[in-house]
């Protein structure tokens, strides 16, 4: 049975971000509407998905296309549209691209940069208690450990770390930034990665910014020069952008949850797991998803939505499913069942989520280790939250252990 279209188009995002909690009007759309007209603050209406077998479907069924929206006024929360690249692709030209790189996250790979990882999360970590607490742990501990890993994998000089890091803040800029600081940063960090292609040419290397440009060089038909920039950059700020700021959320979330923490400190080697419960638990994106464009005439759910129309999926509500998930909005490290889309699905799955799994089960486990007794140094009502920008997370989190 196909139900009639709605006729109400509401705001979205519902509400202005709240910490890491997950505004309750998801849970009433779940239950009485699950795909519903939205507006956003620019570009056209869309649909919005909230159920997770939905948001699933929209990001894997090959019947809603990001190459669709390009040229479109595509629905968003940012002034600015996306500029081309791999994340506005299908397949092929997004197999082509991603198959370049994707050897560089596989399992295998990510697990050899793991003893690496903890070598420099072990040192931040002992250079932090050394100094003695007070300490702020997002820019002592969080913001340099994934920058350091995606420096290693990618071959990008760490000294550069604090440019490409304020550059990086355009990819994950709402209104944090003006739109000509958001467009000078993207050409400084494209600048950039074209200034290490060029020193790769003259003197070849083994990291994979290497491997790219000898794949570029060696087989033109494959990647363009702009789209060896282009992903390259967007690599490195992707990257570490959102470890950066999901790894205070986790410990947050751990400090405001005390009897979960407790059990992590028993059971450490719950660790993996907890990483995929916390991913689960925590509304990451301010928004959704980038829209999808129906290509023909589909129905999500019991909705008929017809070709050229915008579905976006919410990613943090489709993690609260109550139809997937037990107890859903409780906070469970033990839990065993957990299909969270926290990485997204389909195509455009993160091509990271590997890196990201590890980086974030080595920084839990090397705090469980070196910072047994971690609490706030102020109350939680004054910590400050960022604003402006397509993820939640803390501008600083200080902290003792003592």
């Amino acid at each position: 049975m196909t139900h009639p279209r709605p006729g109400q188009v509401r705001a979205y995002p519902f509400a202005a971000p709240d910490r890491l909690h997950l505004d309750p009007t998801y849970r009433r759309l779940q239950a009485e509407e699950p795909l519903v007209r939205v507006s956003l603050p620019y570009g056209e209406p869309a649909w919005l998905a909230t159920r997770h077998a939905d948001v699933r479907f929209v990001l894997g069924d090959p019947r809603f296309s990001r190459a669709a929206g390009v040229g479109r006024d595509e629905p968003r929360i940012t002034p600015r549209q996306i500029e081309g690249g791999i994340l506005s692709m299908d397949p092929p030209d997004h197999t082509r691209l991603r198959r370049l790189v994707a050897k560089a996250f596989t399992a295998r790979r990510v697990e050899h940069l793991r003893p690496r990882t903890r070598q420099f999360a072990d040192e931040l970590l002992t250079d932090m208690i050394d100094k003695g607490p007070p300490a702020d742990l997002v820019s002592q501990f969080a913001t340099p450990l994934p920058v350091r890993v995606i420096c290693e994998l990618l071959g990008v000089p760490f000294v550069d770390r604090d440019r490409f890091h304020v550059w990086s803040e355009a990819i994950v800029s709402t209104t944090s930034l003006p739109p000509d600081q958001i467009q000078n940063y993207l050409d400084n960090l494209r600048g950039y990665i074209a200034g290490l292609v060029a020193q790769r040419r003259a003197r070849p290397t083994d990291d994979l910014l290497g491997a790219m440009v000898r794949a570029r060089d060696e087989d033109q038909d494959r990647l363009s020069e702009t789209e060896l920039v282009q992903l390259a950059a967007g690599l490195l700020a992707a990257g570490h952008e959102t470890t950066v700021t999901q790894l205070p959320n986790l410990v947050y979330v751990l400090l405001t949850h005390p009897e979960q923490l407790a059990i992590l400190r028993a059971r450490p080697q719950l660790v993996p797991t907890a990483v995929e419960e916390l991913m689960r638990f925590i509304p990451l994106g301010v928004g959704s998803s980038f829209a999808r464009y129906a290509t023909e005439d589909t129905h999500v759910g019991e909705v008929l939505v017809r070709a050229g129309e915008p579905v976006i999926g919410s990613l943090s509500a489709a993690n609260r499913d109550p139809d997937v998930f037990a107890n859903p909005d409780d906070l469970d490290l033990t839990r065993q069942d957990n299909p969270h889309l926290g990485f997204g699905h389909g195509v455009h799955h993160c091509l990271g989520a590997q890196l990201a799994r590890m980086e974030l089960q080595v920084a839990l486990d090397a705090i469980l280790h070196h910072l047994p007794r971690l609490q706030f140094a102020v109350p939680e009502s004054q910590l400050r939250w960022k604003s402006g920008m397509i993820v939640r997370g803390l501008r600083e989190m200080p902290v003792v252990w003592g």
